[in-house]
């Protein structure tokens, strides 16, 4: 009989959270037996309602326990652990439980247990008050080692493309949500190209004007890019560098790269009247060189530059494209051209290097946050416990990633999908160059928010002073690290620890390990300790850029995208043509116009960017949807994030009216948690 007394004659009510899971509930008997910390037990309490249809997906169902069905449970005790299981009634599937929360009617005290498990049948599963321990503390070791060889069964490695990044090779049961259909991007698509919004904008002809790009724009669903009427203007270009979407290349040089053919007297007239040699030694001169660009296979009757940008820093410290050469090999073909060159063919020029610099930016979009974290989320899974508090730590921020990449990537990653009908290069020139980007990419380098500005000569505001990204993304690592730091210090009070630790040390193993399929591990580079967390500051390292990369740099690589992409000759995806090739070269508007995408790319290009952009449903930086931490010294540093983001927030706010152009996308406010499509 199940549990079916009042709520008068209660003693104990069992809340029980089944799960939002694809075929989550059950119908199967299902018992669990309170436990006290004195060793008092109750009798096996089956969570039944008389005639009621219990433990459906999504559902919270609440059982009240009379004094009758608690056996020798003393009234005043406290519940220190449960036993849970099923059995296979009705054919019953597995069933999936977030969490079990035993409220004590005498005293008011709530005792919560941790589940996110499925529940298999005539299986005991033994859960403790918070469910919180390190591998070499925990009373049921065997139930632990048995859930993670189950895991590892079900998280396996892929390469889906050759020296691709580590993938999950099947969607795993714990990753199939009931609403996964939010992240269907052809769905979203097909839902807002039914719009009235777009119908308007679908109509009318090719784009023969700069002018006839406008009418795109000015609806609630379509509103104009925030910086389009600026796309003409170098400083606009500059500031590109700092706070667009590819925010991270730019470096302060002291000497010109012998590639780049630039000489004293071809930007004497930019300088203000600085020599280059002053230039370089006052660090007033800056690069971009997307020479990871070269040999990227493109598609059939396009092109794709490999570009090299020298910015000066003017005298009233706003940064401003000097030369641009489209190549890296120097040669007459591929000259080096400056502001003095015809106002269209200059245009010209930095349109190029735009399309060549959103492809940089789709590799570090897809690749390096949303690739890269699926083969660190897969590994986490592998190797941590779902009772290990860096699993705790870490499963928020990996929320839905696996599904969002299974599910959402595909409109854009498959083959004759946006990347090959809406880009230069295609699907197979961006994974060529997220091949290259992971060959390159440290975690104790580019990984490192600080080091990498360091590296680049930036991290200095006396070096860069407008630099938004910089400053924003300082102020939130910052943020983060605190966290990290005190998260790994309460459970790691000793480095004694952390060498006894098998899981974190396992974890840390496959992070480095080379990809080889399902042989294989991530394949990360630079991962501090190699392979082998000895100290707790290596562990932290991992920790904060992790998390700052599924937050921080995710928002900084999507937000912005309609803003930029959104109004073609700003930051095209798509040139049609050739680039030009004579510095000398007097180009007309037209010639211009027929290089950008027509009207069918453009139109796919703002529907998906406006989607990609979009902050709908994303619980922000702080906030969770699933909540993985009970302990109350973890809770306490948790509050002290939240706390900590919220006055983050207002400082960047403060700073955003000073800007112009605004530069408001690390606000952490709106910065999403997770990595949301």
């Amino acid at each position: 009989m199940g549990c079916c007394c009042s709520k008068k004659e209660a003693v104990y009510v069992i809340h029980v959270w089944t799960g939002d899971r694809r075929n989550a509930g059950t119908d199967s008997n299902v018992y669990l037996i309170l436990y006290e910390d004195q060793g008092y037990y109750s009798r096996p309490i089956k969570l039944d309602h008389f005639e009621r249809d219990d433990l459906e997906r999504g559902y919270l169902d609440s059982f009240h326990v009379a004094r009758k069905e608690i056996g020798h449970l003393q009234r005043m005790g406290r519940i220190a652990r449960i036993e849970l299981w099923k059995d296979n009634a009705w054919g019953g599937p597995d069933w999936f439980v977030d969490r079990i929360q035993v409220e004590n009617r005498v005293t008011g005290d709530l005792f919560m247990f941790p589940i996110y498990r499925w529940i298999t049948a005539h299986n005991h599963y033994q859960i403790k008050h918070l469910d919180t321990s390190l591998p070499q503390f925990d009373e049921y070791l065997e139930q632990r080692k048995k859930e993670l060889q189950e895991k590892k069964e079900a998280y396996q490695f892929v390469q889906k493309v050759p020296r691709g990044p580590a993938q999950v090779k099947d969607l795993p049961l714990d990753e199939q949500f009931s609403f996964e259909n939010q992240w269907n991007l052809a769905e979203k698509i097909s839902n807002l190209v039914s719009t009235d919004d777009y119908a308007k904008i679908a109509e009318g002809d090719e784009f023969d004007s700069f002018d006839s790009f406008w009418k795109l724009y000015g609806s609630t669903t379509f509103p104009e890019p925030l910086t389009a009427h600026e796309w003409r203007s170098d400083l606009h270009f500059g500031h590109q560098r700092v706070a667009g979407l590819n925010h991270s290349l730019i470096r302060c040089i002291t000497a010109i790269p012998d590639k780049l053919q630039v000489t004293d007297g071809m930007l004497d007239a930019f300088l203000d009247g600085l020599s280059l040699s002053n230039a370089l030694a006052s660090k007033s001169l800056f690069i971009c060189d997307l020479e990871i660009l070269e040999g990227v296979p493109v598609r059939d009757n396009f092109v794709l530059c490999a570009p090299i940008g020298l910015f000066y820093l003017n005298a009233f410290k706003e940064l401003q494209p000097v030369a641009i050469q489209l190549f890296q090999e120097p040669g007459p073909g591929n000259p080096v051209f400056t502001p003095r060159c015809d106002p269209m063919t200059w245009n010209l020029v930095k349109i190029w290097f735009n399309n060549a610099d959103s492809a940089v930016h789709q590799a570090n979009n897809l690749g390096m946050t949303n690739f890269l974290l699926e083969g660190i989320a897969v590994a986490t899974h592998r190797n941590l416990s779902q009772s290990h508090p860096i699993f705790k730590l870490l499963a928020t921020h990996f929320l839905y990633l696996l599904s969002i990449n299974n599910k959402g990537l595909d409109y854009i990653m498959k083959e004759g999908g946006f990347l090959d009908t809406c880009t230069n290069y295609g699907r197979k020139g961006l994974f060529t160059i997220i091949e290259k980007s992971l060959s390159r990419w440290y975690m104790d380098q580019e990984g490192d928010l600080i080091k990498d500005l360091s590296n680049r000569g930036v991290v200095e505001s006396s070096v860069l002073p407008n630099y938004p990204y910089r400053d924003d993304a300082l102020l939130l690592h910052s943020v983060i690290s605190k966290y990290v730091n005190g998260y790994v210090e309460l459970y790691y009070p000793e480095s004694e620890l952390l060498h006894q630790d098998e899981e974190i040390q396992a974890w840390v193993a496959e992070l480095v390990k080379e990809r080889n399929g399902s042989q294989g591990g991530v394949g990360i580079l630079g991962v501090p300790g190699n392979g082998k967390i000895e100290t707790t500051g290596q562990l932290k390292q991992i920790l904060t850029c992790i998390i700052f990369t599924c937050s921080v740099q995710n928002a900084s690589l999507t937000s912005p995208q309609y803003d930029e992409y959104a109004f073609p000759p700003n930051y095209p995806a798509l040139l049609k043509g050739r680039p030009p090739s004579d510095s000398s070269a007097y180009t007309r508007e037209k010639d211009v116009v027929s290089c950008l995408p027509d009207r069918k790319s453009v139109l796919e290009i703002i529907a998906l960017t406006k989607i990609l952009a979009s902050r709908d449903n994303c619980s922000r930086l702080g906030e969770y949807d699933v909540q993985f931490v009970f302990e109350p010294h973890a809770l306490q540093l948790l509050q002290d994030f939240e706390a900590d983001l919220l006055e983050a927030a207002e400082m960047i706010k403060e700073k955003i009216t000073h800007r112009f152009p605004p530069y408001s996308y690390l606000n952490p406010e709106i910065v999403s948690n997770t990595i949301r499509v």
